[in-house]
């Protein structure tokens, strides 16, 4: 199996939270793949998959692009292999949880960390990276990053259900990590790969588990090369 990531200037920056999902996914099935590394201005490592963003596996001839996919397809295609959802049920709410993260966790952190993540690429990248998010933004990056400490303290209000959670259980999915958790925690990947900007409190009970989750497959996400 290939698993084509997105990286910054240096080849070992891998910080896409969605090919953090599936790096952990999986680790958790205990299938480790051949990785490729790609850049957003060359696409055409994975080009037969007809998808122009990462993540992307190749997996026996077959093309699986978005992590949402990937994780079915890897679920149903290696049943044998340790759960990523437990069930159909389970299934049904790691997709809420799926949408919860896109909506709220990363659309919190993205105006924090984009000019950090402009800053870890190549300068051909840069210039359409800063195009493309100045747009979606509304902003210059400068200006987004500038205003982060006026709009962290609402980000963290936004991450109160994962901090109910986690009082009562130590991983989302109960005694033990799942692809829900995968899903939140490559948002927390990213920015601990592309930014020094703390965005978690020392005190906050979110911190257990995401040194719990680092921790993971031998220190898999732990050991991820930063730009900072």
């Amino acid at each position: 199996m290939r698993l084509f990531e997105l990286t910054g200037s240096d080849e070992e920056l891998s910080f896409s939270p969605y090919v953090w999902r599936i790096r952990m996914a999986l680790a958790h099935k205990g299938i480790e793949p051949e990785r490729v590394f790609t850049r957003f201005g060359d696409k055409s490592a994975f080009a037969p998959s007809g998808s122009s963003t990462v993540p992307v596996i190749e997996d026996q001839g077959q093309w699986v692009s978005d992590s949402w996919a990937i994780a079915c397809y890897l679920e149903d295609s290696y049943p044998e292999r340790p759960s990523l959802f437990g069930g159909a049920i389970g299934r049904g709410q790691a997709f809420f949880m799926k949408n919860w993260v896109d909506r709220t966790i990363l659309a919190g952190l993205f105006p924090m960390l984009a000019a950090d993540i402009c800053a870890c690429l190549d300068p051909e990248d840069q210039d359409y990276f800063r195009t493309s998010r100045e747009k979606r933004l509304g902003c210059r990056l400068e200006d987004a990053k500038a205003n982060r400490e006026q709009a962290l303290p609402r980000f963290r209000q936004s991450l109160d259900p994962l901090r109910a959670t986690l009082k009562d259980q130590p991983f989302i999915c109960g005694d033990h990590p799942a692809f829900a958790d995968y899903l939140a925690f490559g948002a927390f990947v990213w920015a601990h790969c592309c930014s020094d900007f703390q965005i978690l409190a020392d005190d906050d009970l979110i911190c257990q588990w995401r040194s719990a989750m680092f921790d993971l497959y031998g220190g898999l996400a732990r050991s991820a090369k930063r730009a900072v």
